[in-house]
């Protein structure tokens, strides 16, 4: 069958852009563009709101109360936590509500791998933050997020002060320093030496040199000396002034002298208890007289459980035989002040029992070293911000002030340890001494003068001649004792 087409020109039969199909699968597109757009901008605003909740809405923050940290004051909360949670909200800008953790533990991972304390509730969402003291470990890192640390601690050991290690064989000399004792031994070698030479010089001393046997050597003036200045008294003492003067200034010298050891002394040995016998954690796993312990659940705890150092894996076996763990901080200071017990915790912690309670000492060793951070959730973007915040407060010293602030001792004056005293403190007795050796010295030279210019007007000779002779002949020990024993032997 054969189809014929006709050509009938060109007709416009109508727009296909301009049906009523098209129109409407326009307007379906638009509407897909615009809801489109509706939830990118949606998201947008989510995501915003999400960052920004934290900082607008109000904050459920856990904490625990913990000597400085937080503490009760009038219904109100205090302490060092509580003025750093004030200034990280007044520059992030929080607004926050505070409350105290429900079962009172910081955040410990049982068997079945559920947390309690405060790490428990920042987890199970009760709560947005978590303040106090709280370690930063590995552990607690995996369930929360943890700022950087405003605080930064150790382990340590704290003792009684009555603990303390015998004295050294030469600590009756601690009284003084060196200096001091060198100082002394001068005066006591210048002392007898002028005792010795005003005894010979002096007539009224030695009125006869040629025929008498002069009673003040050398050595007999220092057997003097030393009998003075431990107030013996030995005698014959000196019959001359110029003698009798420097004997004088040696015993007013020796009694200040032995007021200063002796007070001194005293003091030391009153605070010689500062001297642990355990000075660090080896010489503690070293001895069994003194039990320890440390705080049941704590990060202190794992550290010891974790180590491969034979030490600290012998603390721990000990403390596990024994179950010698404090439920609390402050029941680990109380049985530490009742002695024969070593509490071992953060050192801190540990500072501020120091602090407080004067009878306590804390070891020089700190080991293990980490800090205490502020906990979130995981995953919060609140974080990045606090963490700044810290770091600002920390270049700012304001973390520094809070640390004065909080742990300020009320028993770090009158514990201190006596120093050593110094030749400077003695001074003034020393130059006392001086011139009266000087004084003295210069009586017996005197008296040798007036002595040679009676006799050189009765020898009609010169007084310089006659003071040479004399000073001569007094002085040289063998021309001097030499005519005593020709008379030792005539008599023998």
């Amino acid at each position: 069958m054969d189809v014929k087409l006709k050509n009938f020109g060109s007709q416009r039969l109508g727009s296909v852009f301009s049906s009523p199909r098209w129109i409407h699968l326009r307007l379906q597109v638009n509407r897909a563009r615009m809801l489109f757009a509706f939830l990118l901008l949606s998201s947008g605003l989510f995501l915003d709101l999400e960052v920004c909740t934290a900082a607008q809405s109000e904050l459920r923050i856990t904490t625990i109360k913990q000597d400085p940290y937080t503490m009760s004051k009038g219904g109100q909360l205090e302490g060092f936590c509580m003025d750093l949670l004030s200034e990280v909200a007044k520059t992030v800008g929080l607004k926050y509500k505070v409350k105290l953790v429900k079962d009172g533990a910081y955040g410990r991972q049982d068997e079945s791998g559920n947390w309690n304390g405060m790490i428990g509730e920042v987890v199970r969402g009760e709560a947005d933050l978590a303040i106090a003291p709280l370690t930063l470990t590995a552990a607690r890192e995996k369930v929360v997020g943890m700022t950087k640390p405003f605080m930064q601690t150790g382990i340590s050991i704290l003792l009684r002060k009555d603990i303390s290690e015998g004295a050294g064989f030469f600590h009756f000399l601690s009284p003084f320093a060196p200096e001091t004792w060198m100082g002394i031994l001068i005066a006591y070698m210048a002392t007898a030496a002028s005792i010795f030479i005003a005894a010979r010089v002096s007539p009224c001393e030695w009125s006869e040199a040629q025929s008498e046997r002069n009673r003040f050597s050398f050595l007999y003036s220092l057997w003097y000396a030393a009998g003075a200045l431990t107030l013996q008294g030995v005698g014959p003492h000196p019959k001359a002034l110029s003698g009798r003067v420097i004997c004088s200034s040696w015993w007013l010298f020796s009694v200040v002298l032995l007021a200063c050891y002796f007070s001194n002394l005293s003091s030391s040995k009153a605070s010689e208890s500062s001297h642990l016998t355990v000075k660090g954690f080896e010489d503690l796993a070293g001895q069994n007289t003194i039990e320890y312990g440390c705080l049941a659940g704590s990060s202190t705890l794992a550290f010891f459980k974790n180590s491969n150092n034979p030490v600290y894996r012998r603390i721990y076996e000990h403390m596990e035989r024994t179950q010698s763990f404090v439920s609390s901080m402050d029941e680990g200071v109380k049985q530490a002040k009742e002695g024969n017990f070593a509490f071992i915790g953060e050192s801190v912690s540990l500072d501020l029992a120091v602090a407080r309670h004067c009878e306590l000492v804390r070891v020089h060793e700190v080991i293990g070293m980490r800090g205490y951070s502020i906990a979130a959730p995981l995953g919060s973007p609140i974080i990045k911000n606090l963490s700044v915040a810290i770091l600002q407060l920390s270049e700012a010293g304001e973390l520094a002030y809070l640390r004065s602030k909080w742990w300020a001792s009320s028993c770090m004056a009158d514990k201190a340890k006596p120093a050593a005293v110094q030749p400077h403190s003695l001074k003034g007795m020393f130059l006392v001494l001086a011139l009266g050796l000087g004084l003295g010295t210069l009586l017996a030279v005197l008296e040798l003068t007036f002595k040679s210019r009676r006799k050189a007007a009765e020898l009609q000779k010169s007084c310089c001649t006659v003071l040479t002779e004399e000073l001569s002949l007094r002085l040289k020990n063998s021309s001097a004792d030499k005519p005593q024993e020709n008379a030792d032997k005539e008599k023998a």
